[in-house]
């Protein structure tokens, strides 16, 4: 089975052409420009688009697609995922890791202590915070995703090693 990345949403249409307004979910809506189709997930199903034009109007990018011609089935395609195979996703640097393989990971302290689940990464605008759940009933862990803080991933092993700095819990 293909592995997806989710690079934006479409929330409505531009005009009356078709030309599909989305929502980028990627940190570089300029990838787009780069892309020739795209797929499009909605209710489960999946179809490809033949990318023709990618512009931009406040924080949305304004896609025309070649199968899409006309605002009445644009409009069909509200809410629906714009998806990429993992295999065009951007190259990462060294300690940079996808918001999606962080999510579900065991957070541990340096010294063993096992602090919680990574259940939210929230996006800020210095660096994220991840919050680490450990029981129900607690009140969530908020980390800055800072180097001061995360010593480690292991994303095999599926393991973040922190250090809490005074004050974080």
């Amino acid at each position: 089975m293909d592995s997806y990345f989710e690079v934006g949403v479409i929330t409505g249409t531009h005009g009356i052409k078709g030309t599909l307004r989305i929502f980028p979910t990627t940190q570089d809506p300029s990838r787009f420009e780069k892309l020739k189709e795209v797929i499009v997930e909605l209710r489960g199903k999946q179809e490809t688009f033949q990318i023709q034009k990618v512009a931009y109007h406040k924080q949305f990018v304004l896609l025309t697609v070649k199968e899409i011609m006309d605002i009445n089935v644009a409009e069909l395609y509200k809410q629906a995922r714009i998806l990429i195979p993992e295999a065009w996703a951007i190259p990462l640097e060294e300690d940079e890791y996808y918001m999606r393989d962080l999510y579900g990971m065991n957070v541990v302290t340096a010294d063993g202590e096992i602090l919680g689940t990574l259940t939210r990464i929230y996006e800020t605008g210095a660096n994220d915070v991840y919050a680490v759940q450990r029981d129900a009933d607690e009140k969530e862990l908020l980390i800055p995703a800072i180097k001061d803080c995360i010593l480690k991933v292991d994303l095999a092993e599926r393991v973040m090693t922190v250090q809490l700095l005074e004050g974080l819990r």
